[in-house]
C-alpha cells in the first residue's frame, strides 16, 4: 500500500521533498504527525530520488517507509536518506537518519504548590508546648481568646506559621516520602556532600567514601521504610490510621497517571483529527449518542408486557 507523504500543505509535518503526490495513507500518516506535533524527517532533505523511494518492485518505485521524530528535536537532524543496497526487509531498502544528541543531566520536575503550615507538628509535645506559649505571649498573657474571632485567627495562623514553619510549596514528582525521617534526611544530606566532594575531586578516597556512605544510606532508608510500614499497619485500626492509607492510596493513583501524554482523538471512521474545532465536535456527537441512545433491556421488557396484556 502506498504511503506518499509530501508536505507542501502541512509544514508542522513534513517539507516539500517527498516522491510524486500524497495519497489517502499518506495523509493518515502526516494527520498523525500533526496531531502528536511530529515531523517526518524523510521530507525535510533535498536528495536524489533514488536515495528518497524506500521500496522497489518491478517498475514500482515509492516512499513507504518513515521516520518520524518530535518537532522538538528537529535542531539535532542533519541528514536523513535511503541507502541504496540495503534492504531491511523484502524490497524495501534502509532508511538511516543522522542526528546528534547533547547528553545532560535532566533535572526533576518540581509542582508549584500552595505553601501550608505544618500544623502536624502539634503531635509532637515539644512543639506544641512551644507554641502553646508563644500564642499567649502574643495575646498578652490572656487565657481566655478574645470576642474579635477574625484578629484572633489571624494571630493562632502566624503563630503557627513562625513556631512550626511553613512547607517549601515544591514536591518532587514520583517521590514517595510519607515514611521520612529526620534521621533519613541527615543521611541523605551527608551522602549528597561526599558526592559533590567526589564530583569535585575524583580521586580513588573520594569515590570510596562515597560508595560506603552510599550503602549505609540505602540501609538506614531500608530500615526507616519497614518501621514506618509496621507502624501504619499497626493503627489500621484506629481513625489516623486509616486516614495515613487512603491518603497513601491517593497519591501513588495521581503518581500513576500519566497526565502529560497526548491523547488522540478519531473521527467515526477512525481518522485522527487534528483540530480543536473538529475534536470538540467529535466529542459532542459521542455524548449526544451516548446520552440519547435507548434502552435495549427497556425495548425487551416492553415487548413482553406488551405480549401478556395481547395473551391475557
Amino acid at each position: 500500500m502506498d504511503m506518499l507523504v509530501r508536505g507542501t500543505q502541512v509544514p508542522s509535518a513534513g517539507d516539500k521533498f517527498g516522491v510524486k503526490k500524497r495519497n489517502l495513507e499518506g495523509q493518515m500518516v502526516v494527520d498523525f504527525a500533526k496531531r502528536m506535533d511530529m515531523s517526518v524527517i524523510n521530507t525535510y532533505f533535498q536528495k536524489r530520488e533514488e536515495h528518497r523511494v524506500t521500496y522497489k518492485s518491478g517498475g514500482r518505485r515509492t516512499q513507504v517507509d518513515y521516520i518520524l521524530c518530535s518537532r522538538g528535536n528537529l535542531k539535532e537532524i542533519s541528514d536523513c536518506k535511503v541507502v541504496v543496497g540495503e534492504s531491511v526487509a523484502r524490497q524495501h531498502r534502509m532508511v538511516v537518519c543522522r542526528m546528534t544528541l547533547l547528553v545532560c543531566k535532566t533535572k526533576r520536575s518540581k509542582i508549584e504548590r500552595e505553601k501550608k503550615t505544618k500544623w502536624w507538628k502539634l503531635k509532637k509535645e515539644e512543639c506544641c508546648e512551644e507554641f502553646r506559649q508563644k500564642l499567649r505571649q502574643t495575646l498578652g498573657g490572656q487565657v481566655v481568646l478574645p470576642d474579635d474571632w477574625e484578629t484572633t485567627a489571624e494571630v493562632i495562623r502566624e503563630t503557627g506559621r513562625k513556631v512550626l514553619g511553613v512547607s517549601s510549596g515544591r514536591s518532587k514528582e514520583d517521590k514517595e516520602t510519607w515514611w521520612w525521617n529526620e534521621e533519613v534526611q541527615d543521611s541523605i544530606q551527608r551522602k549528597r556532600l561526599v558526592k559533590k566532594k567526589w564530583d569535585m575531586d575524583r580521586t580513588e578516597e573520594n569515590r570510596q567514601e562515597y560508595k560506603e556512605l552510599q550503602y549505609r544510606v540505602k540501609r538506614e532508608v531500608s530500615k526507616a521504610k519497614q518501621k514506618a510500614y509496621d507502624e501504619l499497619y499497626t493503627r489500621l485500626d484506629t481513625r489516623e490510621g486509616e486516614k495515613d492509607l487512603y491518603r497513601l492510596a491517593r497519591q501513588r493513583d495521581r503518581d500513576g497517571k500519566d497526565v502529560q501524554q497526548v491523547r488522540v482523538i478519531k473521527d467515526i471512521d477512525g481518522r485522527v483529527l487534528t483540530s480543536e474545532e473538529s475534536v470538540q465536535r467529535r466529542w459532542k456527537e459521542y455524548f449526544e449518542e451516548l446520552m440519547n441512545e435507548e434502552n435495549e433491556r427497556e425495548k425487551r421488557v416492553e415487548g413482553v408486557n406488551s405480549m401478556e396484556q395481547k395473551v391475557d
